[in-house]
């Protein structure tokens, strides 16, 4: 739960996560065209987020897909 909450915690992480809740499946291209940020900053939230179970990857060929998975803030949710 840590991690989720530490992840939650920054701006920038919450608004890749509304980003992927809109369309979900994005590229690390299309999540930093939404973004003023350099691909490796946005690499680097996207892999705390992955951390703490928010989002998953899946390859699709040459691409890397990302996914918002919204059981870690669920369980959250039903905690409290």
């Amino acid at each position: 739960m840590d991690l989720v909450f530490r992840a939650l915690a920054d701006p920038t992480r919450r608004a890749l996560l509304d980003a992927l809740f809109e369309k979900d499946g994005q590229t690390l291209v299309g999540l930093t065209a939404g973004h003023d940020m350099t691909r490796i900053a946005v690499a680097k939230h996207l892999r705390l987020l992955e951390e703490a179970g928010l989002v998953v990857s899946r390859r699709h060929g040459r691409e890397k897909r990302h996914y918002l998975n919204p059981i870690p803030i669920r369980l959250l949710y039903d905690r409290w």
